[in-house]
């Protein structure tokens, strides 16, 4: 029964986030909101939402630990696994921005969040200063795509999806949108819900600790639309935007997950003193790999998501036999 219940909270999970996206989308278009706009800021909380959910849901039972790992354990799935096999299965080639930008923010995010955890514990107001990172780093994106906008690269984006603007803005439309995008939300709460409940379970009748429950299970799970979206990117040839929504998410995860997280936890939240000296440094260490792998020739070989994905693999198997 407690798999069944991760299995429904994982199902809700994805299908609540496609929902957000899909309806958050059309009712931003019924309003005139431009695609590249709504690409920086309803796609992005669209796709996290998942992990806030979990992340807030669990905080709010005092399973703190679940959150870090939750956390930690995505970052490294997105940037070794995920990332891996995108380049594993083409080369990519990256954009501008994510050097200038996404690049900069997902590494010092890292560095920042293990600085912060190394007294064992992560306050409240940490998770405002974390907040307050990712109004920043949203808040760049969008200076960034005005910036280009006169240059004329949104202006290509925009008329690329000049067909996708022209939907009617009727109340009954309206209304049917917000209907099913709030729903979307309500299904993710959901199963936020019983994915928090089945795994703290699973960590009590395996006895294992929920800090690696988050690591794996939940990591993994809530990983699945990233995963999905970023391979289907690769094959259809727009992988170099996936791989830059794919290190803001790794960003995202870091200041706005678990910020909004913290807030609606205790003043202050213990952090697993394995986080502190393994999990969140691998992770930072992960985030510093990118730099020089994105640097050479601006591209990632097949040889180095090949490199990256057994970096993942020798990670889980760590997980599953000396912490299992």
């Amino acid at each position: 029964m407690t798999v069944l219940t991760l299995l429904g909270g994982l199902v809700f999970l994805i299908g609540g986030a496609e929902f957000v996206v899909r309806y958050g989308t059309r009712l931003a278009r019924r309003l005139g909101i431009s695609p590249l706009i709504i690409g920086l800021t309803v796609v992005s909380i669209g796709t996290s939402a998942p992990e806030l959910a979990v992340g807030i849901d669990a905080m709010s039972r005092g399973q703190g630990s679940l959150v870090l790992g939750n956390i930690a354990g995505t970052n490294m799935v997105n940037l070794l696994l995920i990332l891996g096999l995108a380049a594993a299965i083409r080369p990519i080639t990256l954009q501008r921005q994510t050097f200038r930008l996404d690049l900069p923010a997902m590494v010092g995010s890292a560095v920042l969040l293990l600085l912060l955890s190394l007294d064992g514990a992560l306050s409240t107001w940490e998770g405002v200063l974390l907040l307050a990172i990712a109004i920043g780093y949203t808040t760049l994106l969008l200076v960034t795509a005005r910036r280009e906008a006169s240059s004329g690269v949104a202006a290509r984006v925009e008329a690329a999806h000049a067909d996708e603007e022209a939907l009617p803005s009727t109340m009954r439309s309206t209304a049917a949108d917000l209907a099913l995008l709030l729903a979307g939300i309500a299904v993710i709460v959901l199963g936020a819900d019983w994915l928090v409940t089945a795994a703290v379970e699973i960590a009590e009748v395996f006895g294992v600790s929920e800090t690696l429950i988050g690591l794996t299970v939940v990591a993994i799970g809530t990983s699945l639309p990233e995963l999905a979206t970023t391979i289907t990117a690769t094959v259809r040839g727009g992988r170099s935007i996936a791989v830059g929504n794919l290190i803001g998410s790794s960003t995202y995860n870091l200041t706005f997950i678990l910020g909004g997280s913290l807030l609606f936890g205790p003043s202050v939240v213990d952090v697993d003193p394995q986080l502190v000296s393994v999990d969140l440094p691998l992770m930072a260490g992960a985030a510093l790999l990118c730099v020089p792998v994105f640097l050479t020739g601006r591209r990632i070989s097949r040889v180095e998501g090949v490199a990256f994905v057994l970096l993942y693999g020798a990670y889980l198997t760590y997980l599953i036999a000396l912490r299992g």
